[in-house]
């Protein structure tokens, strides 16, 4: 059952991701699903948009098995363990659209 809803809140999220960048698109039809997936995909356009979303099916599945905290940890660790100072990953924290009490975290 666990695997179950694991795969489940894997897909979940970059439908709710498409479905998000669809509503801010301002367009309907086939134009807004162009624009949100190339918006999403920023430079490398619908291809990248496609990607982003796919990416977002292991973080999720990742984030569901291991939770947040986990996965934020390994992943502050890896960017120490590459080079990074604890100062420049502040300051690349600080920059992130994310609420207060997550960038104390």
């Amino acid at each position: 059952m666990d695997k179950i809803v694991e795969k489940i809140i894997g897909l979940g999220v970059p439908g709710l991701i498409l479905l998000v960048a669809i509503s801010l698109s301002g367009y309907a039809g086939a134009v807004a699903s162009t624009v949100a997936l190339s918006t999403l995909g920023g430079p490398l356009g619908m291809l990248g948009g496609i990607c982003v979303l796919g990416l977002s099916v292991y973080v999720s599945q990742a984030i569901s098995k291991y939770g947040f905290e986990k996965v934020y940890s390994a992943t502050i660790n890896g960017l120490l363990l590459k080079g990074e100072t604890k100062a420049s990953i502040i300051k690349k924290i600080e920059k992130y659209p994310i609420s207060k009490e997550l960038k104390i975290k």
